[in-house]
């Protein structure tokens, strides 16, 4: 049954990666929100088709979705998540990093995650017991070892004191090889395909989360909180190998 829910996904995100193509690099002026983020006509657009595309075919699911909130149904036991372009600033500035993202939730728990980034043809899909694929190969986290050859992706490097973890990031900057910038989404990709150790967001809504902790945990690694918890909820995020946790947690969780 999980296969067809991730061949769902799979394709709804790609048809809905194609929408958001139509409006890439078109001088699109967005919006803004309370709390100033961007929000475009094409963000509206791809929940919108994805929201139809579920409707229609699993009219007894629970939808939440970053744009149109939840739905009605929200004690149903399979819930999906939405996030019709996760990384708005780097779209409207055209930058290729974005991607469309879709998890579901069964009872509780993650179990289909699907992450797409249309300008870049990269699909990253997996569900629970099926393994994690990236453009139909296998995905698979790095075999690194040691913390000290790790590169690390993160997006606004701001927003790690704006949220409390900025002296956590100031030790995990001295403790690690390289540090990249730039991510939002596709950092958790490069680390689900091993070009990248550890992607660290200090702020993260559930939407950007839940298509994160199948892939990674298929591809061998971990997405969760900053205290080691596998969780959509946690309103932060990490996502590494197995092997390059425990220290990890040690240097990030040193104040804490």
């Amino acid at each position: 049954m999980l296969r067809n829910f991730l061949d769902f996904a799979v394709e709804t995100a790609w048809q809905a990666g194609q929408l958001t193509l139509g409006y890439f690099q078109t001088d699109l002026r967005p919006d803004f929100k309370a709390d100033d983020s961007p929000v475009t006509v094409a963000d509206r657009a791809s929940e919108q088709f994805i929201r139809s595309r579920i409707e229609k075919e699993y009219p007894h699911h629970a939808i939440v979705g970053e744009e149109f909130g939840e739905s009605a149904n929200r004690e149903a036991s399979h819930r999906w998540f939405i996030d019709p372009i996760d990384g708005t600033r780097s779209f409207v500035r055209g930058v290729p990093l974005y991607a469309v993202l879709i998890g579901l939730e069964i009872e509780g728990k993650p179990e289909i995650g699907v992450a797409y980034y249309p300008a870049l043809k990269e699909m990253l899909a997996a569900a629970t017991g099926e393994g994690c694929w990236w453009n139909g190969r296998r995905a698979h986290v790095s075999p690194t070892t040691e913390l000290k050859k790790a590169l690390v992706a993160h997006a606004d490097t701001a927003a790690f004191a704006k949220h409390g973890k900025g002296e956590a990031w100031a030790r995990l900057q001295q403790a690690t090889n390289y540090r990249a910038g730039w991510s939002d989404a596709y950092g958790y990709l490069l680390v689900a395909t091993g070009r990248a150790e550890m992607m660290l967001d200090p702020i993260m809504s559930v939407w950007d989360c839940a298509p994160f902790p199948p892939i990674l945990s298929e591809a061998g690694g971990y997405f969760g909180d900053w205290q080691g918890n596998t969780t959509i909820y946690g309103q932060e995020a990490l996502a590494t190998s197995q092997v390059l946790l425990p220290e990890l947690l040690r240097v990030i969780r040193q104040d804490s």
